[in-house]
């Protein structure tokens, strides 16, 4: 029996459509620089709850420390389905994107309100991205039978030689065709890379199909850069965003997730989001 998604989506986005998940999942990747913030899981996840954003993502093994915090308002969880090795200033003689084992099983058992998957685009790595493909097909098939929403990510990569590990490709005719083979792989959730000029970014929610694209916050930006470029990106129909280094490796990460809650839920403009982030305003 095919179950409805839409019990958890309804859990994951406001009722005007909107979402934040802020992405601690970092610590899946086996890369040191991602540690930066979270070294102290505990004290990190604490901090996110009681800037109660509407979503934290985390993996298996760290998703603990949101579920067993007690009462009823607390962030939805979105479970990191697969871990990748790509993520280095070198690139490995072999690289995978590995599903855990029954993962929408755990989702479920953990309460989850989605789970997270890769679709890496990596150049000359076809393997990795038809593992990817798999990855996401042996996922939809679950996620039907548990009505559990399947986030997918579509993330284009630059040549490691280029400018080091981990650097997203801007190119929005490569992100736009990427997007679209998820949501045709059965995303009920998109998260996507931010183009160079986001002021065209109405061009990858429309491909998108009327499945909610979430834009990822990728590497770590001057408060000014994340706030413009988020404001822009909302404006431009995004349904919202997941950032994770721009909130845990900033030095007040509540204060970061309330200004950037203002502008995905309030439709706050940069200024406003700023004087928040300044203690210019109440929070």
């Amino acid at each position: 029996m095919r179950m409805s998604v839409k019990p958890r989506l309804n859990r994951m986005f406001s009722e005007q459509g909107k979402c934040f998940d802020v992405a601690v999942d970092h610590g899946f990747f086996n890369e040191i620089s991602f540690l930066n913030g979270i070294e102290n899981m505990r004290e990190a996840v604490r901090a996110i709850v009681e800037a109660n954003p509407d979503c934290i993502q985390l993996s298996i093994g760290q998703a603990k420390w949101l579920q067993e915090v007690p009462g009823k308002r607390k962030p939805g969880l979105v479970l990191r389905t697969d871990a990748a090795n790509i993520y280095g200033t070198e690139l490995p003689s072999f690289l995978f994107s590995e599903l855990i084992d029954r993962a929408i099983e755990k989702a479920v058992a953990l309460d989850a309100v989605a789970v997270c998957v890769n679709l890496l685009l990596l150049p000359n790595q076809p393997e990795l991205h038809r593992q990817c493909v798999r990855n996401i097909s042996l996922l939809k098939s679950e996620c039907e039978k548990y009505g559990m929403p399947l986030m997918v990510e579509p993330l284009v990569m630059l040549p490691n030689e280029a400018k080091g590990g981990y650097m997203v490709d801007g190119d929005i005719r490569k992100i736009m065709p990427l997007v679209r083979q998820g949501v045709e792989l059965g995303a009920d959730v998109i998260k996507a890379d931010p183009c160079d000029d986001v002021s065209e970014y109405h061009r990858v929610i429309e491909v998108a199909s009327g499945v909610p694209v979430l834009v990822r916050g990728g590497g770590r930006a001057s408060d000014e850069e994340i706030v413009a470029r988020t404001v822009e990106l909302m404006r431009q129909g995004a349904s919202g965003i997941v950032y994770g280094r721009n909130v845990i490796q900033h030095p007040d990460p509540a204060g970061m997730t309330n200004a950037l809650m203002a502008i995905v839920h309030h439709g706050a403009p940069a200024e406003q989001a700023l004087a928040m982030l300044a203690g210019g305003e109440a929070r």
